[in-house]
C-alpha cells in the first residue's frame, strides 16, 4: 500500500544543501567490511525528493527469472560519469564524498544510479554490486537517502544475522571495503502502509 510522502519532523522544507561529512560514525563488519553511518546529512530533502521525481529519466527495467520475464519492482535511472545529473546537489554530493574518502577510496565516485521505491511492494532482493570491479577489490558505495525511510538490511553473505538501517530524509551510508564480496544488502517488501523513497548510489568507474 502506498501512501503520500510526509516530510520529516526536522527537515524544515528550506534550502537544498551538504551538512559536514565530520560526524560519520564507522561499524566495523569484520573480514575488511565497514559501513559509515551520517543521519541528515543534506537538508531540505524533501524537495529534492520532489525535483528528482520530476526531473530523473526514470525507466521500468524487466529481467528474466527462472522461465519467464518480470517487472524489477522498483523505478531506475543511471547516469554514467560524463553524464549531467538531474540536480546539481547530487553533483556536489558526489564531489564531497570523493574528497571525504580520497584517500582511502583512491580514485573518485563517478557514477550515479537511483532507485525509486513508490511504494511497500517496491524492493530489491539480497545481493553485492559484484558484477565489476567490486568482485575482485575493496571498493565503495554511498547511498543518499531522500523520501520516507526505508529499511535497508545488511548480513553476511552466506547467512547469518542481518543488521537494519533505517535510511530516509537525507541520510547517507557507505559500504566500504570489502563489504560487497563478504556482505549483502536489501530493501525488503513491506505490508505495512510506507511513503515513497529515492535512494541515490555513488559508485568509482566499473563498480555496479
Amino acid at each position: 500500500m502506498s501512501i503520500p510522502l510526509q516530510g520529516s519532523l526536522f527537515d524544515t522544507g528550506g534550502e537544498i544543501a551538504l551538512g559536514p561529512l565530520d560526524g560519520l560514525r564507522r561499524t566495523d563488519l569484520g573480514l575488511g567490511a565497514w559501513v559509515d553511518v551520517l543521519p541528515g546529512w543534506l537538508s531540505g530533502a524533501d524537495e529534492l525528493f520532489d525535483r528528482l521525481v520530476t526531473r530523473a529519466a526514470w525507466r521500468a527495467d524487466r529481467r528474466t527469472m527462472y522461465d519467464r520475464v518480470v517487472d524489477v519492482p522498483r523505478l531506475v535511472a543511471s547516469y554514467g560519469e560524463r553524464e549531467q545529473l538531474p540536480d546539481p546537489i547530487l553533483a556536489d554530493a558526489r564531489a564531497a564524498l570523493s574528497d571525504r574518502y580520497a584517500t582511502e577510496l583512491g580514485e573518485p565516485f563517478s557514477t550515479a544510479g537511483l532507485c525509486w521505491y513508490r511504494d511497500g511492494n517496491d524492493s530489491v532482493a539480497w545481493h553485492g554490486d559484484t558484477f565489476g570491479r567490486g568482485a575482485t577489490i575493496d571498493t565503495m558505495v554511498a547511498i543518499l537517502s531522500v523520501g520516507a525511510a526505508r529499511p535497508l538490511l545488511l548480513r553476511p553473505r552466506g547467512g547469518g544475522a542481518s543488521l537494519r538501517y533505517h535510511l530516509g530524509h537525507g541520510d547517507l551510508l557507505v559500504m566500504g571495503g570489502s563489504c560487497q564480496r563478504t556482505w549483502e544488502h536489501a530493501v525488503p517488501k513491506t505490508r505495512r502502509p510506507i511513503g515513497p523513497r529515492i535512494s541515490i548510489q555513488f559508485r568509482p568507474r566499473g563498480v555496479f
